[in-house]
């Protein structure tokens, strides 16, 4: 699955278009490496998305296409 779309299937960020746009401007890494929006995710990787002066290193648990708002959270592991 693509980030963008991870990032905004798991509630990391609200709306697609801004996890597009944090990701252009340098702010989500996948596994150490600044990352592009297009890039694939699997489980297990490691997400560091940087939200002003506060960090979020979260890991991968699963990836589904649509999932429930009660159940998003169940997709990452905060780290």
């Amino acid at each position: 699955m693509r980030l963008d779309k991870y990032l905004k299937v798991s509630r990391l960020i609200k709306r697609r278009t801004v996890a597009n746009e944090a990701c252009d401007a340098g702010r989500v890494s996948v596994n150490g490496k600044v990352a592009k929006a297009s890039v694939n995710v699997k489980p297990g990787d490691i997400l560091e998305i940087a939200f002003g002066t506060k960090t979020v290193k979260a890991e991968i648990v699963t990836v589904a296409e649509t999932v429930k708002k009660e159940e998003a959270g169940d997709m990452y592991k905060l780290l």
